[in-house]
């Protein structure tokens, strides 16, 4: 049941502790309300579909979808649902991509819930959010006369293979996560090597620890 003036917020993450730990936050105010959850981007989709929400909190590692692709099938259904994108990814791996897809903020899972709640008043106030850090990152690359970086012309896909290959995944182990076949993404393997002009996993895990895409 909608309390009048409240905001209402759809959770989509696929880890129910999480849920229950977001639950728990937005129970202790008194002006937003967990209307809905779901623990796939499907479910979100049909959940929203179902019923009016103010936000969407999207976790950007989803089982059956990446979160980036939801958020646009989201933005073009339901344009008027702000979405506040979660992760566990560092803010400059993630963020800006998802901002340009059209998410209203980004913000880190590892942020104090209070920062959370600003996030979700700010975006169902038709706000962008984005934290300090990421404002600070966005400043330095207008300040340095910013040029693309071969990682940053990379699709969404493309850029998430590449994360998960310097971070130690086989083609085979990344199928499995993004319920893919490994056809694909070798494909992705194949065309983000093309793009950075690399030569083999070896060097691209280099780049990526060179350029801080992964710790």
């Amino acid at each position: 049941m909608k309390v009048k003036g409240s905001i209402q917020v759809l959770i989509a993450d696929d880890h129910a502790i999480v849920r229950e730990g977001l639950k728990q936050i937005l129970a202790e105010t008194s002006d937003i309300v967990a209307a809905g959850e779901a623990s796939s981007g499907s479910d979100a989709i049909r959940a929203a579909r179902k019923q009016d929400f103010d936000v969407l909190l999207l976790d950007i590692s989803l089982p059956d979808r990446n979160g980036i692709d939801i958020l646009k099938q989201v933005k073009k259904e339901f344009p008027d649902m702000a979405v506040l994108m979660l992760s566990m990814h560092r803010e400059d791996q993630y963020a800006i991509r998802a901002l340009k897809a059209g998410a209203a903020g980004f913000l880190n899972k590892q942020s104090a819930p209070a920062e959370l709640v600003d996030a979700l008043r700010q975006v169902a106030l038709g706000r962008k959010y984005i934290s300090a850090s990421l404002a600070q990152e966005l400043a330095n690359q207008i300040g340095d006369d910013h040029e693309a970086q071969p990682h940053e012309t990379l699709s969404d896909r493309e850029y998430q293979t590449l994360i998960m290959i310097a971070s130690g995944k086989s083609v085979s182990d990344i199928a499995v996560d993004l319920m893919l076949s490994v056809k694909t993404i070798s494909m992705y393997r194949s065309r983000l090597l093309q793009k950075m002009k690399l030569r083999h996993n070896a060097e691209l895990t280099h780049y990526a620890i060179k350029n801080q895409l992964v710790e």
